[in-house]
């Protein structure tokens, strides 16, 4: 195998795995947030609109790991730093 066969498949690999792991947390993290919002608003009705509110500012947080997981991954399949030092560019 060459060098950039290497190289492309090291990066594949790479954004599989980042994708893998990147992702695990943030659908836990998500998962345990609704179920307590959930929880919330089943024992304080009148605050719903409060709960939700920070209910879906907090997803976003949590949600943001997942896309810089993703970022990454895409730079690694398609933007690869590293094709320039096998391809001498």
């Amino acid at each position: 195998m060459t060098d950039l066969g290497i190289i492309g498949l090291a990066s594949i690999i790479t954004a599989g795995v980042t994708m893998a792991i990147g992702s695990i947390g943030p659908a836990l993290g998500q998962a345990r947030a609704l179920a307590q919002a959930l929880q919330s608003i089943a024992q304080q009705p009148d605050e719903t609109n409060s709960i939700t509110r920070t209910l879906f500012v907090g997803l976003a947080m949590v949600e943001s790991t997942a896309i810089y997981c993703f970022v990454i991954a895409l730079i690694l399949v398609f933007a690869n730093p590293f094709w320039g030092a096998v391809t001498g560019g």
